[in-house]
């Protein structure tokens, strides 16, 4: 007999793998997801008392197909629907892969938008409820259902194919993992810093991606970015919820793990072939998190990752953050000229409003930098952001 924890990490494994065979066979992502909820419940109950089969995944997939079978004759086109039936191939034939990385790559179609995109990915692939992804976006219950019943009607009205895609080509899904990520590391809004829910299941998505295509260089710089990034979490806050920031981080309070496993992830990565974003951005990680100290960080290194990450991609974001190093690599007059043609595109991003804040205050600018922290603390949504610039803005006044 196994434990409850076990069943529940195998029913989360097993989620994904069995609702893309059944939409890959069946289609009906609706009555597919229904079929496989059905199963993944009928398996929770049995397990515990009668132990778990040889062969889980065809037992959840044989569970759910029956489920689709009764739910699909409860429909108005019985007939019609019950002799395709007859003729479906079986479905415990797919590649478990195949199908994880496929409902992956069907959550992430480019007919979809950012949001949906996201919500459908956490709720199909990752296993959460409607009801914990709307608490991670801070919406109700019912929006959030909305957003997932369309983006199902899209996939349905635009014949997407439920297949590999043809040029392997999966920054769609890549770009949908690190928006889950960045959300959980620095909420956009509400009252907290982070949300630690939605960052480990980006890293758990994103390391089942990696098991799924590890010759994908870019998927491992992501991971390694992942794992870079989150490992200074623990120190990334205080004791009342507020912000730290890296300059002012007790560093014996990174974990040093996911540091070990990240440098090692992008060490390996890196002479394979041209780097791409996700790789220089996991690179630029590394150097932060192996300096013993914020004054031992190597900012000239930072400064040269930043400007190869800027030849390949006009980001306005990329461009700011190269001015933060040039800005500690070579002072803040410098890094202010870099960020004044910035202002046009990013006027309304409190991000940009910070950084000159931090500028103007090296610089010796105080008027100005006060100003500048309190137009950034007005600007963000964030409780805990906002809380941060307000402290910035005072302690200058003072």
């Amino acid at each position: 007999m196994i434990g409850a924890p076990r069943v529940e990490d195998l029913l989360r494994e097993y989620a994904p793998q069995v609702l893309g065979a059944l939409v890959r066979r069946y289609g009906h992502f609706d009555l597919a997801e229904d079929a496989t909820q059905e199963a993944l419940l009928a398996a929770a109950m049995q397990w515990r008392s009668a132990g778990v089969p040889d062969n889980p995944r065809g037992w959840l997939i044989a569970v759910a197909a029956r489920k689709l079978t009764d739910l699909l004759r409860a429909d108005q086109a019985r007939r019609r629907r019950e002799d395709t039936v007859m003729r479906w191939p079986s479905p415990t034939q797919v590649s478990d892969q195949d199908d994880s990385l496929i409902l992956l790559t069907m959550c992430c179609h480019p007919a979809l938008t950012p949001e949906s995109r996201i919500a459908l990915t956490l709720r199909a692939v990752g296993g959460l409820t409607t009801a914990e992804v709307a608490r991670a976006f801070l919406v109700p219950e019912a929006t959030m259902t909305r957003r997932i019943t369309r983006a199902k009607q899209t996939i349905k009205n635009s014949g997407i194919p439920f297949t590999m895609p043809a040029d392997g080509d999966l920054s769609a899904v890549c770009h949908v993992l690190y928006l889950i990520f960045n959300e959980g590391y620095s909420a956009t809004s509400g009252p907290y810093l982070a949300r630690a829910e939605l960052t480990a299941e980006a890293i758990r998505l994103t390391r089942m991606l990696f098991r799924l295509v590890p010759e994908e260089t870019e998927i491992a710089g992501l991971l390694a970015l992942m794992l870079l990034t989150d490992a200074r979490r623990p120190a990334r806050m205080g004791p009342d919820g507020g912000l730290i920031p890296m300059e002012a981080q007790d560093r014996t309070l990174w974990h040093r793990p996911s540091i070990a496993e990240g440098t090692a992830l992008i060490t390996a990565t890196l002479p394979r072939g041209v780097p791409g974003p996700y790789q220089l951005q996991a690179a630029i990680a590394a150097v932060h998190d192996e300096a013993a100290t914020w004054q031992d960080t190597d900012w000239p290194q930072i400064v040269g990752l930043y400007e190869l990450l800027l030849r390949q991609s006009d980001n306005p974001m990329v461009a700011l953050n190269h001015a933060v190093a040039v800005g500690m690599a070579r002072g803040p007059l410098p890094a202010l000229e870099l960020i004044e043609p910035l202002r046009s595109t990013l006027d309304s991003d409190h991000r940009l409003h910070a950084v000159r804040g931090h500028l103007l205050e090296m610089a010796g600018s105080p008027d100005l930098a006060k100003a500048a922290y309190l137009r950034a603390a007005d600007l963000t949504t964030s409780l805990p952001q906002r809380r941060y610039l307000h402290q910035k803005a005072v302690a200058i006044g003072d």
